[in-house]
């Protein structure tokens, strides 16, 4: 693995705080699988302006780099990332409401925004109340669940380009679709986002985000780290459906299992390495492939070398 010059660790530490530059950082730490190696070079990012001059600095030097949330959709490779990897998370997370609109900086908690709607009596996002990512990675992926996601919601994104130049889009100009949105095939960061809700009744959400937990905690393997579904669902039918009739209910290589509880799911029992993980989810595809002729897409992002 060819190492991070001095030159580059010193520019970044020129715009961003010594103890907020990690080395060698264990990306287990920073994902919902608990797995993946070392990241060279691990920075967490506090503000726009800190991104403003590193992203264009990083692709001139030709460094590559990748943006980090909350890490519940990604899989890291055991081998580790041979890069930057720059962590928009709790560093810049402020929630803000105005009336019906809630503006939260890209590192803000799914869970987070949904308890200060809660908080405000806002209605229309208690479908995320559960959803273990950040809302810059669930703009990214128009998140959703039990019948809402991010399309409903968004007003508009501030992003920043690899210029560095910071653009407003609307929700209109998002091309959300399943799983997807602009920014899954251009290169913009989430910054902001604005969310539109409705003024409701505070017992009725609560009630509802209970409903909604409760089925969670009935139908999800909660007890385990994984990356949540870990397929897109497939045109005409549930994911979870073909694997289970795929004979692969409980099917494990090393610590990584496909969930006894939700086939949908493939989770670390508590060992499992990222290739476990892997090898898992490439033989479900192999196998629901072979005895249904579907190809299962993943949700989950792989990063390094597989």
């Amino acid at each position: 693995m060819e190492k991070i010059s001095s030159a580059i660790y010193e520019f970044i530490s020129t715009y961003v705080p010594e103890e907020d530059i990690l080395t060698e950082e264990p990306m287990s730490r920073h994902t919902t699988f608990r797995v993946g190696g070392e990241a060279q070079c691990f920075v967490r990012i506090s503000d726009k302006e800190q991104l403003k001059k590193l992203i264009p600095y990083l692709r001139q030097v030709e460094v590559p780099y990748f943006i980090l949330g909350n890490g519940s959709n990604l899989l890291v490779s055991d081998k580790g990332y041979e890069g930057v990897i720059l962590q928009i998370g709790n560093k810049m997370n402020t929630i803000t409401v105005e009336g019906i609109h809630i503006r939260a900086q890209a590192g803000a908690l799914l869970s987070q925004i949904a308890k200060c709607a809660y908080d405000k009596g806002l209605t229309g996002f208690e479908f995320a109340s559960g959803i273990p990512g950040s809302i810059g990675g669930g703009v990214v992926m128009n998140a959703g669940a039990y019948g809402g996601e991010m399309k409903q919601v968004v007003e508009s994104v501030l992003v920043m380009d690899i210029q560095g130049e910071i653009l407003e889009l609307s929700g209109e100009s998002m091309e959300f679709g399943y799983r997807t949105s602009i920014i899954k095939n251009r290169p913009f960061i989430v910054l902001e986002v604005c969310l539109k809700l409705e003024q409701g009744n505070k017992e009725r959400i609560a009630s509802d985000m209970e409903e909604l937990a409760q089925k969670r905690r009935e139908k999800q393997p909660l007890e385990y780290a994984s990356a949540g579904s870990t397929f897109k669902r497939p045109e005409g039918y549930f994911a979870g459906k073909l694997i289970m009739d795929a004979g692969l209910r409980g099917y494990s290589i090393g610590g990584a299992q496909v969930s006894d509880k939700h086939c949908g799911f493939v989770v670390n029992t508590g060992r499992a390495s990222a290739t476990d993980v892997a090898e898992v989810i490439s033989e479900v595809q192999e196998r629901v492939k072979d005895k249904f002729g579907v190809s299962l897409e993943t949700e989950v992002i792989f990063l390094g070398d597989f």
